[in-house]
């Protein structure tokens, strides 16, 4: 009997044994794969997938939905969805996420880029990396078509206005600090900005000069006007932001940018949308993001 209990006992303990063993192992396996999982560049998730996932504030002409046919269009929607085909990535998505945000967006992983006409600047440097230059951009001060501003200098006295987030408010508030306007006014997006010109909330506003020149063709009943003579004062050059680890995906997409550059078909899109020789950047050498200071 004695001998029975101590036999039972041990078939027990082997079977608890077993049992440590396959669940350590069962462990082990499941720590492996979730490091394999963590190990896989966000590129080759990317094209598992079959999709980019790209930030915008949602502003025409640059990187919009388009409201007739729900698809992701503008200058920079043109280009990185060439780039994304080029490389093997079927679909692009588009998230709409306010300009100010998109950074923090593409830093907590909402998106895998950020390609918004964004300025390639010293200060978001320090927050993301950037492709290669797609082209250059300056603002431009938008009136009433009826206004009495006529130049730059007619602002003085005036209030103006800006959009959160955007290189053109930091213009502005420093036309504010030297007294060349009496006030800024802060807008949200570039619709309420044009906006508020139109129904007279604001004497002006400055902002991208390609989105005024696109808006005011599209909405003639806004009755803006794009001051001229002006000399641009914020001149500078676009690229997509992408986050410091993804060194591959910023490779792999300056890769088939300097292609699109060599062949022409960067040169088309920018075409397309009306830019102008000026705003083009031709030549590979002087894309390259070191240049910026």
């Amino acid at each position: 009997m004695k001998n029975m209990g101590r036999k039972i006992l041990i078939i027990v303990m082997l079977v608890m044994s077993s049992l440590f063993l396959l669940a350590g192992c069962s462990s082990e396996n499941a720590k492996q794969a979730s490091s394999s999982d963590s190990l896989q560049s966000t590129l080759a998730k990317i094209k598992e997938k079959g999709v980019l996932t790209v930030g915008s504030s949602n502003d025409a002409p640059f990187a919009y939905i388009n409201t007739k046919n729900n698809k992701f269009s503008g200058v920079d929607a043109d280009i990185i969805t060439e780039i994304a085909k080029r490389l093997g990535i079927p679909k692009v998505q588009m998230k709409h996420i306010p300009f100010e945000n998109l950074l923090m967006a593409l830093d907590n992983g909402s998106v895998d880029m950020v390609t918004d006409a964004m300025y390639i600047k010293p200060e978001r440097l320090q927050k993301a990396l950037f492709t290669n230059i797609w082209y250059k951009e300056g603002e431009a001060v938008v009136v009433k078509k009826d206004s009495p501003i006529k130049s730059k200098a007619d602002l003085k006295g005036k209030v103006i206005g800006g959009q959160k987030g955007v290189t053109f408010l930091d213009t502005a508030e420093k036309w504010k600090k030297n007294g060349e306007v009496k006030d800024v006014k802060i807008f949200n997006s570039q619709a309420e900005l044009m906006m508020a010109v139109s129904t007279g909330k604001i004497d002006a506003c400055i902002t991208d000069g390609i989105v005024a020149g696109y808006t005011i063709k599209q909405n003639p009943s806004l009755g803006l006007w794009i001051l001229s003579p002006y000399t641009p004062e914020a001149a500078g050059k676009i690229g997509a932001a992408i986050r410091f680890g993804d060194k591959d995906l910023l490779n792999a997409v300056n890769g088939e940018l300097e292609k699109m550059r060599a062949d022409g078909s960067l040169k088309k899109i920018l075409q397309k949308y009306g830019l102008a020789d000026d705003y083009m950047v031709l030549s590979a050498d002087a894309a390259k993001t070191k240049n910026i200071k």
